[in-house]
Parts: C-alpha cells; structure tokens; sequence
C-alpha cells in the first residue's frame, strides 16, 4: 500500500509540473519591476501591496493567451471591488500597436503594460512561454505560477482565500 500510495503522489506531482501548475513551497517576493502602460504612465511592483494581483505576460499572436482573455476579464470583475487587480504584460516582441488594438477591441478593464525592453519579463525569472501567469498576495510575494490556461475554478478558490487574509 505505501509502494502504491508513494507512486500515487509521484504520478500527481508529475501531472502537475507537466500542466505548468506551480505552487510555491513557500511564498516568494514578488520582483521589482517597472511597467509602462499603455497610456505611457508607469507602476511598479510595489503598487501591489495590499492588494492580491494576477500578472499575465501574454502577446497577442499567442492563441492561448487570446482564448483565455475572456475569463481573465470575468475573473477581473469578479474580484475587483474586493481589493483584486489584474496587470496584463505584453511581450517585448508584441508590436505594440497590435496590443493597444487588442485592448480597445475587447475593453480589457485592467492595466495593461508592453514590455518593451523584456525587462519585466526578465524580472519575473525570464519568461519566455506565454501564457504565463503569476498570483501575487497582498504582502506582494509570488504564491503561484500557472504556464499555460489557468484551471480557472481552482484560481478562483485560490483568489477567495488569499482576499480573506489579513
């Protein structure tokens, strides 16, 4: 039984790491980065204390990143009143006209920031698959990774909790 159970975990822990799920043994600073905005103003990692922050590095000739945006909007809407906010970062080889176009056409009511110079991207342990997607507490430490489409329900569970702490 313990053999099976040892295997069961493995074949879990496997599964997991092969759907891009990560979860963080233990919570992780989020980097200090710079954003520039599509309106040309800039944040900074720092602005997201206090609040729980989903960062989405994402282009718009990613196909995945496209069909995931709905539910991005939805989760963002969900959630924003209750101190939850959603940055979405453009790839450094992503015309940039191509995502301001994207942004107008599908209303994205979060900010969304291009990374020019892929610093950001760099910062964030240099990202190169997109969709790629970080969960940020409110103490502004990184508590899960997601590469590829988020399970959107567990994410939604995840956010819950997170929003109820202190």
């Amino acid at each position: 039984m313990k053999k099976l159970t040892t295997l069961a975990i493995a074949a879990v822990v496997l599964t997991a790491g092969a759907l891009g799920y990560h979860v963080m043994a233990r919570p992780t600073p989020a980097p200090d980065a710079q954003y520039v905005l599509l309106d040309g103003s800039r944040i900074s990692t720092q602005e997201f204390k206090g609040r729980v922050t989903l960062v989405n590095f994402w282009a718009t000739s990613c196909t995945t990143c496209v069909a995931e945006m709905p539910r991005i909007i939805d989760t963002h809407a969900k959630y924003q009143a209750r101190g939850y906010d959603t940055v979405a970062v453009a790839m450094q080889y992503d015309p940039p006209s191509y995502v301001v176009n994207f942004a107008e056409t599908r209303k994205l009511p979060f900010r969304v920031a291009i990374d020019n110079t892929g610093a950001v991207a760099k910062a964030w342990g240099d990202i190169q698959l997109t969709p790629t997607t970080f969960v940020v507490n409110k103490r502004g430490e990184i508590v899960k990774r997601y590469v590829g489409e988020p399970d959107f329900a567990e994410l939604h569970q995840l956010i819950e909790r997170l929003l109820a702490e202190a």
